[in-house]
């Protein structure tokens, strides 16, 4: 297994992807995976950029992931309908230049939180049609699409996902396992890690806190080894698969409200059950044990800038004394 990083956490650099795997391998990284491109970045991105930054990773042993792919084939702010082939033929087309398999595919959603919204049932229906049409054209390229265990849909839905697209692990379909994302999705991050193993491609090591009062519940990142997501274990599952998986930190500010108390809200988690709801309580209990010892810190997003690459180095450090 290699650590790495993903680029989303030195985003208040505004570095280009050739200068963020140089302060990858500067800091002890063994390689990024790239979330995405901001539009002006892109301008500036064509064959000879995409060779030349397959050229510097491979010369200092740096693994490359890609993103930029989209799953669910709505707008996520308006929810109109939108065709995101055109999106995902030039990640695929892309990762193939640059020599990687993975392309990360994150749609941005938080449906749940949003009465306007479709249903997730609408959404899974949509993005299974949208994704098995373009099967072909994946595995044309040679690459993997990988859903994050972002803010759409829970462990329990892209398994289904994956059986309404006839996708087998390994094909042209996979997960992007972000740990900590699994907390605000109201799963417990080891027995989400176990439901979806076989799917895992790339992963977002992140830890975190999750607690609980009279509102809900609030999740929220940690560096690594500061918060309550087992890492240790979760690392292990990852290495009994059958093929290699880069381990790359993100982290990032901010924190996730969760309304559990909201019945309406709590019904769109319908494959939550009782069991798996008292290791999240556990987790907040967990965390409230830190928190009153002065252990943790809610980073706010706006000063994200101000600890980033302190915090990243960390989390590198961190990691590795895991691994």
């Amino acid at each position: 297994m290699k650590i790495g990083i993903d680029s989303y956490g030195l985003y208040p650099l505004g570095l280009m992807p050739i200068e963020t795997l140089q302060w990858a391998e500067k800091h002890g990284a063994e390689g990024v995976q790239f979330s995405g491109l901001t539009e002006d970045v892109r301008k500036e991105i064509d064959r000879s950029y995409l060779d030349d930054l397959s050229h510097y990773a491979q010369k200092h042993d740096l693994y490359l992931e890609w993103g930029g792919a989209q799953h669910i084939p709505r707008d996520m702010d308006s929810w109109n309908k939108k065709d995101i082939f055109e999106v995902n033929q030039t990640a695929a087309v892309e990762a193939e230049i640059l020599g990687t398999r993975i392309i990360r595919s994150c749609s941005g959603g938080l449906m749940r939180w949003n009465d306007k919204s479709p249903s997730t049932e609408t959404l899974l229906a949509e993005t299974a049609q949208t994704l098995k049409s373009q099967r072909q054209m994946l595995k044309d390229h040679n690459v993997i699409l990988a859903i994050e265990t972002h803010f759409e849909f829970t462990t329990h839905e892209l398994l289904n996902l994956f059986d309404m697209c006839e996708a087998e692990p390994g094909e042209y379909l996979g997960i992007c396992l972000d740990t900590m994302n699994l907390l605000t999705m109201l799963e417990d991050p080891l027995c989400a890690t176990e439901r979806i193993l076989p799917w895992v491609v790339c992963t977002h090591i992140k830890d975190g806190g999750i607690l609980l009062d009279a509102n809900g519940m609030t999740t929220f990142p940690l560096e690594i080894g500061q918060g309550i997501v087992d890492l240790p274990t979760i690392i292990d599952c990852l290495s009994s698969l059958p093929r290699d998986i880069n381990l790359s930190v993100e982290d990032h500010g901010g924190e996730f409200h969760l309304p559990i108390f909201d019945q309406q809200f709590l019904a769109e988690f319908p494959h939550l059950t009782t069991s798996e709801f008292l290791k999240l309580i556990n987790l907040a209990q967990m965390t409230e044990s830190k928190k009153i010892e002065g252990k943790i810190n809610i980073t706010k997003r706006e000063d994200w800038q101000n600890v980033c690459e302190l915090r990243i180095e960390n989390d590198i450090k961190a990691l590795k004394n895991i691994l």
